[in-house]
């Protein structure tokens, strides 16, 4: 096969992310992924995973946990959703040791394409035949890839795994590993018709990737690092923990942060770490990188033990783009996956933190105007997004993505009425336009989804 038809049959799985509705516990079925790792050896049974998940930050902190590795002498394996620009963004390894001067420094390690297309090669003749004599369905896009991961990081030798869920947890793909230990990050509202109304219900399906120890295993048990959340959640992940023996740490009770902006310190479990610095922005990022300090500092109860200088420059290197990413100046141009009404309002909180004349101004100035560029999937809580955006917006261009899910940019005008507006139909026509409206002076803000935002990425102004 080329790597053009590796990607063309890739395509021609089932894509739950390219898709506004559908029913979700029919869909996502744990045993499909199970029957199919089977066959092939179970390659997830050999690597020692360290699982994400959550609402927001999930991405932001397997980003910090795996550059912490990396500095730390460890070989990590990378697993995130979705991607920017390349569906390989999704599949990355951070070694030790100098960077290949080839290598996209944005998404450092990420797979080969030579990689993609034998690996695929490989794989096809058992997913033909899982696929026929499966009583559960035919693999999907996400299964596939999920699986191509394990294989990879299995035959390159990764020390860690660190593995985003996709959607959810209990029935996501990458809920087959027995992990190391596990976070869940910030749980607010999202795909509520999927996940559940309530955010008892949400933490219900975002816990359930802890699970009790397998029997013979040794060790610890199960280690979960929980970041702050609002008492109906952390109910629901105690009494998870609690009911499989895991042992619980939560940032804000057993792991302490101090600090605002980039400069912050961590009291955590065992040890204390002052002077520590990021460089994304937000201060939703501080809790983040705690967490991921919880995790790294949990492994010790599995005797690996990571250094407070490794620590230190994990955090300071880490880089994970689309998220309150600044890409250019003159005009400014920030680029956020912010999704759902909670992310919405802490990128707000963010810009006029970081961006605003009257506080800590980002390069030691603030903004003119701000142009927000907004394009926001169809099953998506666009009220409340376009609520926590409105009075941050001084003119606004209203878009979508090729991505199936995308609301039309008509759909999304009543709730900036009042407001200067253009719609247009594609990304690449609202960056056009973005670009001649905005002064050396002013911000365009790029939100609402991560498929507008790679898109926007793809070409910068």
């Amino acid at each position: 096969m080329s790597y053009l038809e590796t990607v063309k049959y890739l395509g021609s799985f089932i894509n739950y992310e390219r898709i506004p509705a559908y029913p979700y516990k029919e869909s996502l079925k744990l045993e499909r992924i199970k029957g199919f790792l089977d066959i092939i050896g179970n390659p997830q049974g050999s690597l020692k995973c360290l699982h994400v998940a959550g609402t927001k930050g999930k991405g932001s902190t397997c980003a910090f946990i795996a550059h912490i590795s990396r500095e730390s002498g460890y070989k990590a394996g990378l697993y995130t959703s979705p991607h920017l620009s390349d569906f390989r963004e999704r599949i990355r390894i951070l070694s030790p040791g100098p960077k290949a001067g080839d290598q996209n420094p944005d998404f450092e390690g990420m797979i080969p394409e030579c990689e993609v297309t034998s690996l695929i090669s490989r794989l096809k003749p058992a997913i033909e035949k899982y696929n026929k004599n499966s009583k559960y369905g035919p693999l999907s896009f996400f299964e596939v890839y999920t699986s191509l991961a394990f294989v990879y990081f299995k035959e390159q030798k990764v020390d860690f795994a660190v593995l985003e869920t996709g959607l959810g947890g209990r029935l996501d793909a990458t809920n087959v590993v027995n992990p190391y230990a596990c976070v869940i990050t910030s749980l607010s509202y999202e795909h509520t018709q999927k996940l559940g109304g309530t955010l008892r219900a949400i933490a219900t399906e975002k816990a359930g990737i802890i699970k009790k120890q397998k029997a013979g295993a040794r060790g610890p048990g199960p280690i979960v690092i929980s970041a702050p959340q609002e008492p109906e959640a952390i109910e629901v992940i105690r009494n998870k923990c609690k009911e499989t023996g895991a042992i619980l740490y939560e940032v804000g009770k057993h792991i302490i942060l101090q600090g605002t902006g980039t400069g912050f310190s961590v009291k955590g479990i065992f040890g204390e770490y002052p002077d520590l610095k990021i460089n994304l922005l937000g201060s939703h990022q501080l809790i983040n990188a705690a967490a991921a300090v919880g995790i790294i500092e949990a492994l010790r109860l599995h005797n690996i033990n990571v250094g407070a200088d490794s620590i230190r420059r994990g955090l300071y290197n880490t880089v994970w783009p689309g998220r309150c990413e600044v890409v250019s100046q003159h005009p400014f141009l920030v680029l956020d996956g912010a999704q759902n009404a909670a992310s919405a309002k802490t990128l707000k909180e963010t810009i006029k933190d970081n961006f605003s004349s009257k506080g800590g101004a980002f390069f030691g100035k603030g903004y003119k105007r701000l142009i927000l560029v907004l394009g926001i999937s169809s099953d998506k809580d666009i009220k409340g997004i376009c609520g926590e955006l409105y009075d941050l917006a001084d003119e606004v261009i209203l878009t979508k993505s090729h991505n199936p899910r995308a609301q039309e940019p008509e759909a999304l005008a009543g709730y900036f009425n009042g407001k200067d507006k253009h719609m247009t139909g594609s990304v690449k026509e609202a960056k056009a336009l973005a670009g001649r409206i905005a002064g050396k002076e002013d911000l365009i803000l790029v939100c609402g989804s991560l498929f507008v935002v790679g898109e926007f990425r793809n070409d910068k102004i």
